[in-house]
């Protein structure tokens, strides 16, 4: 299908607007949707926040159908054709008068899934797609997984030294890394809708696992929609039991975060064996999940069967190497991205993947590098596997 040189601009804009809302619009997907008639934009908007207008909306907000009657809506993905929280995009379209949609990419929710585009085809509105599908299918990885798969995009952070170690002997940790890269985690937390921790490491690093305004490297879109920074779920793996009700009251995940942060909310996961708190507290609640002994682990898979079931489009997994390694050894990963500081820990340091033992070259893990970052004194490698090259 060709598109014209305009077409691809004033998508690039469109898919530039859907990339405002990536910290705020979960569970639902990033969209934007810019309106041109007669060679110029007469709207544009975003969907910001679920539960609130979609791009279609805002960018039609302020206009009559008087002036969008035979104009062009450019859409990064398609227009939404049934009745969830906000009424069918597609009819809003229509009753505009809209004469031309070009669509990015069809929506791979069930619900939507081509009957936006029928809609708006069947009023007689003429509807091209495809035009930069790769640039708004990146927007939106975690919600197409969980739409496709039932489960969250999966990323594991790890922070290594050039020798390839996650802490001295001892355990200590802080810091690896610098500054910078410190701030680049937390670009990643905010656009994260849970963040995956275990009771060891919270306990060990008193961990908060929360995005932090002033170490944010870019300006959160704050506005009369998202009043304040949206916090990840925290999911934290508690084999052992360890974060009862005395312990957490001695931790900042639980004391600060309850204080001070209004959208946070914890789920501790307990093994499905282990009998749960007859009351809970705050903002903690509680899940059981299947526990393998034998490896002395949860069931990943399981965990991420919740996680879908529960709306998480982005899973970021923040924990320490041996979590890590269970989910990169297992591939249940889609990046891997480690954080790799100019330091040498030493032989008695800790591994950062501690995976295997392997006994021939054909067992061990073929990884494909997708990015290489320069951050202050430190590099960021993603990693994705090597089947989705």
């Amino acid at each position: 299908m060709t598109f014209s040189l305009a077409d691809h601009q004033f998508m690039a804009k469109a898919i530039k607007l859907a990339s405002r809302g990536q910290f705020t619009t979960s569970p639902n997907p990033n969209v934007g949707c810019v309106i041109v008639k007669n060679g110029k934009i007469i709207g544009e908007g975003w969907h910001k926040k679920a539960g609130t207008g979609h791009a279609e909306v805002n960018a039609l907000a302020n206009l009559t159908p008087d002036q969008t009657t035979d104009a062009t809506a450019y859409v990064t993905l398609e227009p939404c054709s049934h009745f969830g929280r906000t009424p069918p995009c597609a009819n809003l379209l229509i009753n505009a008068n809209i004469k031309r949609v070009v669509v990015a990419m069809l929506d791979t929710n069930p619900l939507v899934a081509g009957k936006g585009i029928l809609l708006l085809m069947q009023a007689g509105v003429d509807v091209k797609v495809g035009l930069l599908e790769q640039d708004a299918k990146a927007l939106n990885l975690g919600f197409f997984s969980r739409m496709e798969n039932k489960r969250p995009f999966v990323s594991v952070k790890m922070a290594s030294s050039l020798d390839g170690k996650s802490a001295l002997g001892n355990g200590e940790s802080k810091w690896i890394t610098g500054a910078e890269a410190r701030a680049d985690v937390q670009t990643y937390r905010a656009k994260a809708c849970a963040i995956l921790s275990t009771a060891k490491t919270v306990i060990a690093d008193n961990a908060k696992l929360n995005v932090r305004e002033e170490q944010l490297n870019f300006s959160y879109p704050l506005d009369e929609v998202v009043k304040e920074i949206r916090q990840p779920l925290k999911i934290i793996l508690d084999s052992r039991g360890e974060l009862d009700e005395k312990r957490q009251s001695e931790l900042d995940l639980f004391t600060t975060n309850a204080n001070s942060l209004s959208n946070n909310s914890i789920v501790i996961v307990r093994k499905d064996s282990q009998p749960l708190p007859e009351k809970t507290h705050n903002n903690v609640s509680y899940v059981q999940l299947p526990y393998d002994e034998a490896s002395n682990r949860f069931a990943i898979d399981a965990l991420l069967d919740w996680c879908g079931k529960n709306e998480i489009n982005n899973l970021w997994v923040e924990a320490g190497a041996k979590l890590a390694a269970s989910f990169v050894q297992q591939g249940l990963f889609d990046e891997l991205i480690v954080y790799m500081a100019p330091k040498i820990m030493g032989m008695n340091a800790q591994d950062v993947m501690p995976v295997g033992p392997f006994d021939a070259m054909e067992q061990t893990i073929e990884l494909q590098l997708k990015t290489l970052t320069q951050l202050g004194q430190d590099m960021r490698l993603i990693y994705l596997t090597k089947s989705e090259e």
